[in-house]
């Protein structure tokens, strides 16, 4: 298709569905252990504490991986970064597999997939800069972000599926091959860039990767934005984390909180489908960005607050739909109001920023819970207060200008 000074090639979605492949197995290995944490305790002899950690490892591990795995993407390209974290991904996942008997091996694979996570991740950006013109943009990044809710929805229905109707050593085999196929086809499939810029001529230019962290330092909207995505990502992985904590005192089962659970990840993909589209349709990011939070701080209310079951149901929906589609749009207006800093760094530090508050935030949360009943609505309550303050901060920032 023709634009006025530029082309854009139909290849660009086989490229973001090899790139969404792997991010969704990635992400399908963390979340592995989550819905069966008993069940795997009592397969390896271990307390729930340590199958808490196959998932927690996760964020310890971003927390040094993040920046070297920026620096690779915006060095080297998409390829061969991608390329890193979808090996990383499909090797250590299927020695997961084969290893699944021992439990000191099954920890060193999730450590190895771990590692891989930010080469995957810290892309989404980079990966709608190399292929998509500025208009489709926030959707190619939403699409990006959409396949990590995939993977992670597919892990929480499927794993205790597989894990019933075969066994937990057949179950991580199987997701073992599937994110070995997921490398492969990235490998085979995915291009670092297209015959020509998908944007006017000079607008791909790029600076390094330091001078480009200085730069984002040195401006206000960009510092905003690393604090909301300080609260909303640490916000949704600590809400995540202890969904039954949170519901079990008011009186919510175990399987009403793992529905919960699921309904917000199943409105993050609605969102994540439907906002980046509009913002990129009216080529704008803060009224939506502004919008997510308020609807996010409305769903964090109910979440914390509701009596009844179909009030909280469509509580955590809301709050899924507006918090997890203000990430793929908050990613893109970085890389619009940083450039030309590398997309990769301004992805990866606002990611980073979720994975540091994430492990501040449950671990908080665990330590304002209420010794007599258990209950966390003071730490609810906290969040909510953090979320309003993003409200006001994001009405500060100037919206990207879109070509």
């Amino acid at each position: 298709m023709e634009e006025t000074s530029f082309k854009v090639y139909g290849y660009r979605w086989v490229v973001l569905l090899a790139f969404m492949f792997v991010v969704a197995m990635n992400q399908l290995a963390w979340i592995t252990f989550a819905p069966i944490t008993s069940a795997a305790a009592s397969f390896y002899a271990v307390d729930d504490l340590s199958i808490g950690l196959l998932s927690m490892c996760f964020m310890v591990v971003y927390l040094f991986i993040s920046f070297p795995a920026s620096w690779c993407i915006d060095t080297y390209g998409i390829r061969v970064a991608v390329g890193i974290g979808a090996a990383l991904t499909g090797v250590f996942g299927l020695l997961r597999g084969i290893a699944a008997d021992n439990f000191t091996w099954v920890f060193i694979a999730q450590i190895g997939i771990a590692i891989g996570q930010p080469f995957i991740l810290n892309a989404v950006t980079t990966v709608a800069a190399r292929w998509f013109p500025i208009r489709e943009r926030a959707t190619a990044a939403g699409l990006g972000s959409l396949a990590m809710y995939i993977g992670i929805v597919g892990g929480m229905a499927l794993t205790p599926i597989l894990t019933l109707a075969t066994s937990i050593k057949t179950m991580l085999t199987v997701y073992g091959f599937v994110a070995l196929i997921a490398a492969l086809v990235f490998f085979f499939t995915a291009r670092e860039r297209p015959p020509s810029p998908p944007c006017p001529p000079g607008q791909d230019e790029r600076s390094l990767v330091l001078d480009g962290f200085k730069q984002m330092m040195r401006q206000v909207d960009f510092l905003i934005l690393l604090t909301i995505f300080f609260v909303g990502l640490g916000a949704f992985n600590a809400v995540t984390t202890w969904i039954e904590n949170i519901l079990n005192p008011r009186g919510f089962s175990i399987t009403q909180a793992g529905n919960v659970g699921g309904l917000m990840i199943v409105g993050g993909i609605v969102g994540a489908l439907t906002l980046p589209t509009l913002s990129d349709r009216y080529r704008k990011r803060t009224p939506f960005i502004i919008l997510s939070l308020i609807g996010a701080t409305l769903g964090m209310v109910g979440v914390t607050y509701a009596s009844g079951y179909g009030l909280l149901l469509v509580s955590a929906f809301v709050l899924g739909f507006f918090l997890l589609a203000a990430g793929p749009i908050g990613y893109q207006y970085a890389a619009e109001i940083t450039y030309p800093a590398p997309e990769g760094t301004s992805n990866g530090l606002l990611l980073l920023m979720g994975q540091i508050s994430g492990i501040i935030f449950i671990l908080g949360m665990d330590s304002l819970k209420s010794p007599e009943t258990g209950s966390m609505t003071a730490s609810m309550v906290v969040l909510i207060i953090l979320m309003a303050v993003t409200v006001l901060l994001s009405t500060r920032l100037k919206d990207s200008i879109n070509k």
